[in-house]
């Protein structure tokens, strides 16, 4: 088949479906996207209000990636980094904790921060000094048990579990219980431990808009939904048919293909709130965690406290809540504003919006770090993308749509 004529569409302009149609152009293909939105980026998006930029949850790059190094020019996107560590906000006191290997201003606060023991401290050393050395391939085929376990059996005090890693890291796998697969622990601190947390300058949807400009010979379909995936055909919403020579799948496709047998995919959702502040109350580029049990919020950031293109006289928080407690929207701002004043001693913050994102992360077991081509293949001409393939990160869903369109071009070479 001419590489003119060959007609290979990919649903949905997230990360993973540019990255498909990168590697589809780097052969000499023009892929069309289907996205049902009004631009790339999929769960990766930021608006300007009222002159801030909201990312769509608060979400980080970790720059130790593999494929974000290989993907994005992190220059370009002028990224800025987070401090290695956490504010911990405990008693009504804040206390600090941080990794003073790599950030010596965290040494003295961590040193007299009372969160986790002596011990617990050599251990965190000893389980940096592990993962270094450990491959990833190593890491996604140990047997998996849950973080929780996990760090229990590597011997952290019930109290260094309790007031740092739970809510730390149930912030990043948006889940309270820390019920998470090892696998993804091991594989995220890793990551911490190669590189840094990062924001582009210009908010995360900088990440997807600079994939979108590498393309030069992709066509968008944008404000287009679609109804069903068969072998050679699309049906969109409005019941219009597209013929389709291949068909990379780069979102969830349960509901999509008729005939596909795997189970619907399960999503964990969270909730971000957006407030002005006069000022900030954590003076360092930290995150800040309240881990006292039943509380609504999980994490806090200034997002003013990083250089941002959007320039405002006030600062910009973020409040992620995992856990909404069934309450209304009306109640839930009202006990995130109670816990803001109780625990961190914001009392004045003016709300600016509200976030849902009810498909945030996957729920998924059997965690794997890499796929080969011919395993992205769903049918004949038929194949999925989207970091549900593998493990529920910004790394997968590049690898997963690298991979996929590998697998259409193999087919293709046939």
């Amino acid at each position: 088949m001419n590489k003119a004529d060959c007609k290979i569409h990919i649903i949905g302009a997230g990360v993973s479906g540019l990255i498909a149609a990168k590697i589809l152009e780097e052969n000499g293909y023009s892929p069309i996207i289907i996205e049902a939105t009004d631009r790339v980026g999929g769960r990766v998006k930021t608006d300007i209000v009222n002159g801030y930029q909201l990312d769509h949850g608060f979400q980080v790059l970790l720059t130790g990636y593999p494929a974000a190094n290989k993907y994005l020019n992190f220059e370009a996107l002028e990224l800025q980094q987070l401090l290695p560590g956490a504010s911990i906000f405990k008693n009504k006191q804040q206390k600090i904790l941080g990794d003073p290997l790599r950030e010596i201003s965290l040494l003295l606060p961590t040193l007299f921060s009372g969160i986790g023991n002596f011990t617990d401290k050599v251990k965190i050393l000893k389980l940096n000094s592990i993962l270094k050395n450990k491959e990833l391939s190593a890491i996604f085929s140990e047997k998996e048990k849950t973080t929780l376990v996990y760090l229990t059996d590597f011997g952290f005090s019930r109290e260094m579990i309790t007031d740092f890693f739970q809510p730390f890291f149930s912030g990043i796998f948006l889940e309270t219980q820390l019920e998470t697969s090892s696998r993804m622990f091991e594989f995220i601190y890793k990551m911490f431990g190669e590189g840094y947390a990062s924001i582009p300058k210009a908010g995360m949807e900088a990440i997807p808009k600079q994939l979108l400009q590498n393309l030069k010979q992709t066509t968008f379909k944008y404000n287009t939904k679609v109804a069903s995936i068969s072998e050679g055909k699309i049906i969109l919403e409005d019941n219009a048919q597209l013929e389709s020579d291949y068909t990379i799948i780069a979102t969830d496709a349960c509901g999509l293909v008729p005939e596909l047998k795997k189970p619907l995919t399960e999503w964990k959702s969270c909730k971000t709130f957006y407030f002005e502040t006069e000022k900030r109350i954590i003076s360092k580029i930290l995150i800040g965690l309240i881990p006292q049990k039943g509380t609504l919020i999980n994490n806090i950031f200034y997002h003013t406290s990083i250089e941002t293109n959007s320039k405002t006289s006030k600062e910009l928080l973020s409040v992620t809540v995992i856990d909404d407690q069934k309450l209304s929207e009306v109640l839930l701002l009202e006990g995130v504003k109670k816990e803001l004043e109780e625990h961190c001693g914001i009392d004045s913050c003016e709300f600016i919006k509200q976030y849902t994102i009810p498909m945030a992360l996957p729920k998924l077991k059997n965690l794997q770090y890499e796929m080969s081509p011919a395993e992205t293949r769903l049918g004949q001409r038929l194949f999925l993308a989207g970091d549900v393939q593998l493990n529920g990160s910004l790394n997968a869903a590049m690898i997963a749509g690298e991979k996929a369109a590998l697998g259409v071009i193999e087919a293709l070479s046939r």
